[in-house]
Formats: C-alpha cells, sequence, structure tokens
C-alpha cells in the first residue's frame, strides 16, 4: 500500500484548534487597533503606545508581502509536482541549486512572503537544498529591494552583497543535499522523479485548458492560499510581537553604537540581527547605516544574511515544514561561518 502524501497528514491535523496562531493574531490585532483607533486618547500610557505603535508599523510594512506570498502559495498548490521540478531540477547536481538560487533572486518578495514560497516548493518536491538556496538567496534580493540598496549604499557594495549571497547560498545548498545523501539529514519526503517523456510546455498547454477559470475557482485559490499559509503567518506574528517587545524596553541606539567594524561589533551584530524581527524592507536602511555611519560593510552584509540564517521566524517555519529540528537548525550552522569569513574580509580585506 502506498504512503499518503504529508499533505494529507497535514490538513488532518489543521482540524485541531491552533491556539498559539489564535493568541497571536488576537494580540496583534488588539495592539495594531489600539494605536490605529486609541493611541491619542490614551498617551500618558508611553510603553503601551511604543509596544502597539512598532506592531502597527511592522504590520503595515509587511502586509503587501504576506498578501502576494498567500496568493503564490495558492498557485503553487495548484501546480504538479512535476512542474515545479522539472523548473527547479532534480536537485541532485549543482544546476539544482543555482536554478533556485536565480529564481529566490529575481523573485520580488519580502522576506515574510518567501518563507511561504519555500515552505510550499518543499512540498512541492524540491530538495531540501534547493529550498536553502532558494531561502539564503532570496530575502533582500528583490527587484524592488535593490533600487533601495543601491540609492542607500551605491551600486558597488549592492552587486557585491548581492553575489556573495548567491555564492552563500549555492555553497549551502550544496552542503544540505550532501548531508541528505549521508543520511545526517533526512530526505523529503514528497521528493518525485519526473517521467522522461515529460515535456514541459505541451503539459502546461493541456494543464491550463483543463481548469474552468470563473470566480469559484479564484476564490477557491485565496481560501486554500490562506489555509497553506497559517503556519508561516503564526510565526511571523509572533516574530513582530517579539521585535515589538524588544523596540520598546531596549533602545535603538545602544545596538548601533558598538556596530564598528570589530570582531566583537560584527558578534554583536549577527545577534542583534538574530533577535530583530524586521522585515526585508526594514533591513536595508540600518543596514546602510551599519555601512555609511559605521564604516563596517562586512558588518552591514552580516545584518542582511543572518537576519535569514539565524532568524527564528524562520528556523520555526522549517522545523514545522521538514518536519525535522536538525534540518532547521543547521541552517545556521552552515551559513553563519560562511558570512562570518565573507564579511570579515569586507572589514579588512
Amino acid at each position: 500500500m502506498s504512503k499518503k502524501p504529508s499533505c494529507c497528514n497535514s490538513s488532518t491535523k489543521s482540524k485541531k484548534l491552533d491556539w498559539f496562531l489564535w493568541l497571536v493574531i488576537s494580540i496583534s490585532a488588539i495592539l495594531y487597533i489600539y494605536f490605529w483607533q486609541f493611541s491619542e486618547s490614551i498617551s500618558d500610557i508611553k510603553w503601551l503606545n511604543l509596544l502597539a505603535g512598532s506592531v502597527y508599523e511592522l504590520l503595515n510594512i509587511m502586509w503587501w508581502g504576506l498578501a502576494i506570498g498567500v496568493l503564490m502559495v495558492a498557485a503553487l498548490a495548484k501546480i504538479p509536482k512535476e512542474f515545479v521540478i522539472s523548473i527547479l531540477g532534480d536537485g541532485k547536481g549543482l544546476s539544482g541549486k543555482i536554478r533556485a538560487t536565480m529564481a529566490g533572486v529575481l523573485l520580488d518578495l519580502c522576506s515574510h512572503g518567501i518563507l511561504m514560497v519555500g515552505s510550499q516548493l518543499y512540498k512541492r518536491g524540491a530538495s531540501t537544498g534547493q529550498v536553502m538556496a532558494f531561502l539564503i538567496a532570496s530575502p533582500w534580493n528583490s527587484l524592488s529591494l535593490t533600487i533601495i540598496l543601491i540609492s542607500l549604499i551605491g551600486m558597488t557594495w549592492t552587486l557585491s552583497f548581492i553575489l556573495f549571497s548567491m555564492v552563500i547560498a549555492i555553497i549551502s545548498g550544496v552542503i544540505f543535499d550532501h548531508l541528505v545523501a549521508q543520511k545526517i539529514l533526512p530526505d523529503n519526503p514528497n521528493k518525485i522523479d519526473i517521467p522522461k517523456d515529460f515535456n514541459f510546455w505541451k503539459e502546461a498547454k493541456k494543464s491550463l485548458g483543463n481548469n474552468n477559470y470563473n470566480s469559484k475557482f479564484f476564490l477557491d485559490i485565496i481560501i486554500s492560499g490562506v489555509k497553506e499559509s497559517r503556519m508561516v503567518i503564526k510565526w511571523i506574528l509572533f516574530g513582530t510581537l517579539l521585535a515589538s517587545l524588544i523596540r520598546t524596553f531596549i533602545e535603538t541606539d545602544n545596538f548601533q553604537t558598538f556596530f564598528g567594524p570589530t570582531l566583537a561589533g560584527l558578534g554583536l551584530t549577527i545577534l542583534v540581527a538574530t533577535i530583530l524581527e524586521v522585515c526585508s524592507e526594514g533591513s536595508a536602511p540600518i543596514a546602510a547605516d551599519i555601512l555609511t555611519r559605521a564604516e563596517a560593510p562586512g558588518n552591514s552584509f552580516a545584518f542582511l544574511m543572518t537576519g535569514v540564517s539565524t532568524d527564528y521566524t524562520e528556523i520555526m517555519i522549517l522545523k514545522d515544514t521538514t518536519k525535522s529540528w536538525k534540518i532547521a537548525l543547521f541552517l545556521p550552522l552552515i551559513t553563519v561561518p560562511q558570512v562570518i569569513f565573507i564579511s570579515w574580509i569586507m572589514n579588512f580585506g
């Protein structure tokens, strides 16, 4: 008897009430509405205004990325696994990791929307290495954010950051798939083999022709996107609340004072990037400030990269998606040493 796909198992579990999801949604909604409607009338509660204001600001920055992420997750869920794997490759060679890295660089999504897409790629059969390469290359390499970075730090440093992030993504993807091959990390249970006679364009034309594009079809896409994205939304909202607490009770100036181009400054940068949950758009000005004011380009690069590699939101989403703590914890274990090495060269090379 064939084994049921993991997506079937997850749908069964999803019938249980996810109290943590509803808790973070409720707290986020209350704080958002409070700042939107009541903060001026109760202005004497300073810490509450700061906390609610941070949640309000972060959600206003993130909402479009989350919305697009939900729609892309829904679209990916409708695409047969064969199509996804034919585009990314089978994951066995270097080309699959390069394709995944390029997809991450070219896809114009913020760090929160990209997590949804990466999770769905894993469910559609992409190898662990491809998913990791996609996630590592993606969050701040969108077209819109690249333009912002060029305006903030110049063309040379922006292109250098993009190039080195792609190198780390490809190397990390190769390492992850090697560890899977050596049975050190679990393989993706959703993995499939493409038939040898599979023709992408022929099958795509056939598949598109079989759909009935009416209001029910598009409503179903939205509903399925929301359902598939619940796990990601849960951890993103948790990260937003935690980041808002840090912003409220720890002065930002205390972080920036110690971001100089030293080993201690680099270590503190990585620590702050780990703790501070900011959207990719929010990370760009901070990274630019580290480069221009602290004169520490390596720390700036480390802030952008370790915001991905050590981000607790991403680690928890990876754990829930892959059902493996080892895969989630190997993300910082593999990527952070590479980031530190390249950042050190940038600071002192």
